[in-house]
């Protein structure tokens, strides 16, 4: 039985958790886009409103969510892992949700630094326990506006940015990283980064003005677009609720060691069928994913299910799990109504205090 939860002792024991198995994401890449676009066809087919209707744009937003959530693996893959996976996954993903590679792929490792998670320079954390209800609540329901946004930020501001030197660093450091913190900023890339954004852009713009070229010329019906609004809608919604389940979000900013990111971080255990498909290719066990950053999506199931049979009891790994999304948010609003009768009672004694 392990009776420390070390990261150089687990690397040890399960070396061969740690090797991706290029056969396991070339298939589920293909598989899940696959079924994606022929259910997004379908529901462009289908008429509006039909239960027909609901259920092919419902398997299309999860089959496209998981899809892209891939950009997760992509951050984590050493170069050169899976020659031709990126450029394939921008294909069926990337290029068609305006979310090219660049605005993850580096800024993510920012998430897991010891000395940059959950503090102002992490891109992904944010205190969200300490937010107003009314503000978790918009955090999640404002994402409906960020495909049109996107598709402004790659076909109009992005070649813009390249003639107008003020416009680039504000495009650069406001408007080309997927974040929830917004105080965070994103640095000008180096001149090795430099090359790969400027072709990932160039194609992002290529895709934004060839599809309104299409529909200029009637090549594109428009219900084309409008089904492409409403999956793009529904897999950002997804992924920003799961989103709200990935860590405790109560860190007031301070540098926590990778203990701390342990525990700030959630397990969503169990095998309730909506867990699986909102937090899709490995997701679900982001505890593990953040003190053990480099297994791969597919051992992240089975070392789990290893570790609890062999920790103790009082093993802290044990206490990030959760039953699933809906009970990890329902926890994240009550300890944010905890936080706001702290800080009534405080006021209250102050006030008495005065008096």
């Amino acid at each position: 039985m392990l009776r420390e939860f070390s990261a150089s002792e687990l690397r040890h024991r399960f070396a061969n958790a740690f090797q991706p198995r290029p056969w396991i994401y070339w298939s589920d890449l293909l598989v899940s886009a696959g079924v994606g676009w022929v259910t997004f066809l379908l529901g462009v087919k289908t008429s509006f409103g039909s239960l027909l209707y609901m259920t092919v744009t419902i398997v299309a937003i999860i089959a496209l969510l998981r899809t892209a959530i891939f950009i997760h693996e992509l951050a984590h893959l050493k170069r050169g892992t899976l020659p031709g996976f990126e450029v394939a996954w921008h294909l069926v993903a990337g290029f068609p949700f305006m979310l090219p590679s660049l605005m993850y792929v580096v800024s993510h490792a920012d998430h897991h630094r010891q000395a940059t998670f959950a503090t102002l320079a992490d891109p992904e954390y944010a205190p969200l326990a300490r937010w107003s209800s009314l503000r978790i609540i918009w955090f999640v329901v404002s994402v409906i506006v960020v495909p049109l946004l996107l598709a402004v930020r790659w076909g109009i501001l992005g070649p813009l940015s390249y003639l107008i030197r003020p416009l680039r660093q504000l495009v650069v450091e406001r408007a080309s990283t997927l974040i929830i913190n917004p105080h965070y900023r994103r640095p000008l890339p180096s001149r090795q980064q430099a090359v790969h954004w400027e072709v990932q852009e160039t194609f992002a713009a290529l895709t934004v003005w060839g599809m309104i070229a299409g529909w200029t010329v009637g090549w594109i019906p428009l219900r084309w677009f409008f089904q492409w609004y409403v999956v793009a809608v529904g897999v950002v919604l997804v992924n920003q609720l799961r989103t709200l389940a990935a860590h405790r979000y109560d860190n007031d900013g301070t540098p926590l060691d990778s203990m701390g990111q342990l525990l700030d971080s959630v397990t969503l255990s169990g095998w309730p069928l909506p867990t699986v498909l909102a937090a899709p290719v490995g997701l679900r066990y982001h505890a593990l994913h953040h003190f053990l950053p480099t297994v791969p999506y597919h051992s992240l199931g089975r070392l789990h299910r290893q570790l609890l049979a062999e920790l103790p009891a009082d093993s802290p790994y044990r206490r990030t799990q959760r039953s699933g999304i809906l009970t990890t948010v329902c926890d994240l609003f009550g300890r944010q109504e905890l936080q706001d009768i702290k800080i009534l009672s405080t006021e209250h004694t102050v006030e008495k205090a005065q008096i």
